[in-house]
């Protein structure tokens, strides 16, 4: 695997880990995260040997954010440096969003502000239920803006009312509850719940999970009138691939289609 300076990536099989690596700063993100983030899940997304991607906090904090001594850099810089740093963090969450393999949040200990961001980016979040999130920027006199797209998406506008004018924090239980997790649990039991979410994920069709993501997009701002060509469309041209046509014929032969190992 490449070497980067505050990620840890490693190879499990089919599932890659990338693992924010600066536990003395509970995994807050500065340029070198934001650029080393993005060009890893560019380079899973097209990855052949990759089927689901695992992101993690090395340490007690999955990410306490961006890192504030490094904000204060960006604010300094001349206008156009900053906006354009802005952007290249905007992008980041971008990339992990648009993976075209499905992503999978282990998020424990404290997951504030872009960690709350973060969070929302993957396609499905498991958290400790004693997990700290807050969209906390307002504290600091700013806004929670290049995250806003990805966390309204999560827990939609009424929510994030209260949640980002207060910066309250809250815990994983609620996190669960408002939707931005898929599911809140023990710390004991983080790992298994992380494993049994790969493992649903592997055992679906690959091609069909990366056309799943996509479906959502594609689906999401149409009405059910407009929708119809759209999603007729699809299903026609997905049953009739190779993918589709192993996927049926397992079922009814009763065996494991080709995907699973």
């Amino acid at each position: 695997m490449s070497t980067y300076q505050t990620l840890e990536v490693a190879r499990d099989g089919a599932v890659l880990h990338v693992r924010l690596n600066r536990p003395d700063v509970r995994n807050a993100f500065n340029g070198t995260v934001v650029e080393e983030l993005q060009a890893a899940f560019a380079a899973a997304s097209t990855d052949a040997a990759t089927r689901v991607v695992v992101l993690s906090g090395n340490g007690k904090s999955f990410s306490a954010g961006a890192d504030l001594a490094w904000m204060q850099e960006q604010a300094a810089l001349p206008k156009d440096q900053n906006q354009r740093g802005a952007e290249r963090m905007a992008r980041m969450f971008l990339a992990i969003a648009r993976c075209t393999k499905p992503v999978v949040g282990r998020i424990h200990g404290h997951a504030l502000g872009g960690g709350t961001g973060l969070t929302a980016a993957v396609d499905v979040a498991i958290c400790t239920e004693t997990c700290v999130f807050g969209l906390t920027e307002t504290k600091l006199g700013i806004v929670p803006a290049v995250i806003s797209p990805f966390v309204l998406q999560k827990i939609g506008a009424g929510r994030a009312r209260t949640l980002f004018l207060t910066g309250e924090r809250f815990d994983g239980s609620e996190a669960e509850r408002i939707g931005l997790v898929h599911r809140a649990v023990d710390e004991a039991h983080l790992d298994a719940a992380v494993q049994q979410v790969v493992g649903e994920l592997l055992s679906s069709g690959p091609a069909a999970v990366a056309s799943a993501k996509e479906l959502i997009r594609a689906v999401a701002h149409l009405s059910l009138e407009d929708a119809i060509p759209v999603t007729s469309q699809w299903i026609a041209a997905l049953r009739a691939t190779p993918e589709a046509r192993e996927g049926f014929a397992a079922f009814l032969g009763k065996r494991k289609p080709d995907w699973i190992a």
